[in-house]
């Protein structure tokens, strides 16, 4: 498996193709992933939605990076090589950067899988004052819909948006330090002792899976409660 830079062109396709939310967001750093010489989609990073992210662990911007997608197409032999791997090159090229953040989305059923699969540090669950809607069979951003009539969109089915699983990962003994005093137990935790053991050679997603990586998640974990 090789990472390497990313286009734009690399990065909006992977985001629009692989991706449940089709939204392109700001990156400032991102690779793409190849496996036996073929593509296979992009891991992204960015400065993250908020200036103020890395206040509450003592960081400035500049100090943090949040990792915004994985979207990768299923031709990978495993999600977190590449994210292991994509980690490593963050450090080489951002000496400056001690801590990266990221979220899982809980509106998706998301628990972080892959994080849990290369020791990222669970520690909080973050509520949303946002709205989601029901449209084509599932639920997403109330963004996605936007391009329907105003009357057609105020019939859809919303919900309160409902949040996301924190997920740090220090870069530098002293954050290190800083994330054991804030880690709690992952959940799902035996999904992520599968995704350990076996690398879920045959997973089609990243950070944020895509319908087939959820697909094995339910079969690996279907007896959880």
């Amino acid at each position: 498996m090789k990472l390497e830079p990313a286009s734009r062109a690399a990065i909006e396709y992977a985001c629009k193709r692989f991706h449940y939310a089709k939204v392109v967001p700001a990156t400032s750093l991102a690779f793409s992933v190849f496996e036996a010489g073929e593509w296979c989609g992009v891991i992204c990073f960015g400065g993250g939605a908020s200036a103020f992210m890395g206040k509450p662990y003592g960081l400035t911007h500049g100090q943090y990076l949040e990792l915004l997608r994985v979207a990768l197409n299923g031709k990978q032999s495993c999600t977190s090589k590449a994210v292991a791997i994509a980690i490593r090159l963050v450090r080489k090229k951002c000496p400056m950067v001690r801590l990266l953040i990221s979220y899982a989305d809980k509106g998706q059923g998301h628990h972080g899988t892959i994080y849990q699969a290369t020791n990222w540090y669970f520690v909080e669950e973050t509520e949303s004052s946002g709205t989601d809607v029901f449209y084509k069979g599932k639920w997403g951003h109330d963004r996605v819909p936007n391009t329907l009539p105003k009357e057609v969109r105020s019939k859809l089915p919303t919900r309160k948006r409902p949040g996301k699983r924190k997920y740090l990962y220090p870069l530098n003994p002293e954050l290190r330090k800083l994330c054991e005093k804030l880690r709690k137990p992952y959940t799902k935790a035996r999904e992520a002792k599968a995704v350990v053991a076996s690398c879920i050679l045959q997973e089609k997603g990243g950070s944020n899976p895509t319908r087939a990586l959820n697909q094995s998640i339910t079969e690996a974990t279907k007896n959880d409660a």
